[in-house]
């Protein structure tokens, strides 16, 4: 439950490079550890994320993850790294929050800075906000691909999942995207949508597919890693069931924004799908920014629990009792049942 102070540095300056290795009994503890940064003697801060999700890692997991600012190397991504630069004029406070009931029992860092004697008044801060919901299905069910009836577009972006929701002058940079999916259909056909400057819809930013903003395509399982985008990993389930972590960022192309911005996406086509959806997204802007909604307690920043083989075969014996039981492979349908 302790609070340490990583850092603080007086005056104007660059933040170009962090690296951390920690160790604990607590498998959760990259959920569990929260991340937190303050520029300029701001009271709130402008950072706020579990530390496993800001560098890259979901679900508490080790994992090696490579990207331009952000990576997660060797040994099994046990080296957090970041280099974001992080301007400041009036001091920079970072921290980092134990939540967990374990003691973090190694904890080893760099944060490597550069002084100015002043920097540029219009230069950004650095922000990253972290969150994450449970998704609710359409009433009518999780029809998706039009398996169980006749799909409806999305024609207003109500009921999107929200990356973040941003006012003020700035530019976003990218987005760290973690699905946990329970079900083998594809979890990737909702669109991203992003409303710059209060516009209403159609949004000025409206994609075609999940894994298309995340610039791949047709429906991956396949770890690729761009210095831009790519699938740090992939679920190992059937079909698309179970954890995916998709990344992207807009350092040759970010979205800027004069007065706000609305970062969404679907959660399956018009909002079809219940997953687990985990987002850290990052941008740069003048201060000051909206205050983030308050950060879920740890209890609720823990994992769902994985769906296997057990859980398959329940569905299977559920659907035979619905199909009236028999000899029944497990794709008929009830009007070809003899």
């Amino acid at each position: 439950g302790e609070t340490a102070e990583l850092a603080k540095i007086e005056g104007a300056g660059i933040i170009k490079h962090i690296w951390i290795t920690l160790s604990s009994e607590d498998p959760m503890v990259r959920r569990n550890a929260v991340l937190r940064m303050y520029w300029d003697g701001e009271k709130e801060p402008s950072v706020e994320c579990p530390l496993g999700d800001f560098f890259g890692q979901g679900w508490g997991e080790k994992y090696n993850f490579v990207s331009l600012p952000l990576a997660a190397s060797p040994r099994e991504g046990n080296a957090l790294n970041c280099f974001f630069p992080m301007p400041f004029s009036h001091g920079a406070l970072i921290s980092l929050e134990n939540q967990s009931a374990m003691p973090i029992r190694a904890f080893y860092y760099y944060i490597d800075y550069e002084k100015h004697k002043s920097l540029p008044p219009d230069l950004g801060r650095f922000h990253a906000f972290w969150n994450r919901e449970l998704t609710e299905p359409l009433p009518e069910g999780e029809n998706e691909w039009s398996v169980l009836a006749e799909q409806k577009p999305n024609t207003d972006g109500g009921g999107n999942y929200l990356i973040a929701d941003i006012v003020g002058e700035g530019q976003f940079v990218g987005v760290n995207y973690y699905v946990d999916n329970p079900s083998p259909i594809w979890y990737g056909e909702g669109d991203d949508m992003f409303f710059i400057d209060g516009e209403k819809w159609p949004p000025s930013l409206h994609g075609t597919g999940t894994e298309d903003f995340f610039s791949c395509s047709w429906s991956p399982v396949e770890n690729y890693q761009h210095p831009f985008y790519g699938y740090a990993r992939v679920s190992e389930g059937t079909g698309w069931l179970g954890r995916t972590h998709c990344y992207r960022f807009f350092f040759e192309s970010p979205i800027t924004f004069k007065k706000s911005l609305l970062a969404t996406i679907e959660h399956g086509h018009n909002n079809c799908l219940t997953l687990d959806l985990v987002t850290v997204a990052y941008w740069y802007q003048k201060e000051p920014h909206k205050s983030f909604p308050k950060l879920r307690p740890k209890e609720e920043r823990q994992n769902m629990p994985a769906i296997g083989p057990v859980d398959i075969h329940r569905w299977r014996d559920a659907w035979r009792r619905e199909m009236g039981g028999g000899k029944l492979w497990g794709n008929e349908k009830k009007e070809e049942k003899k």
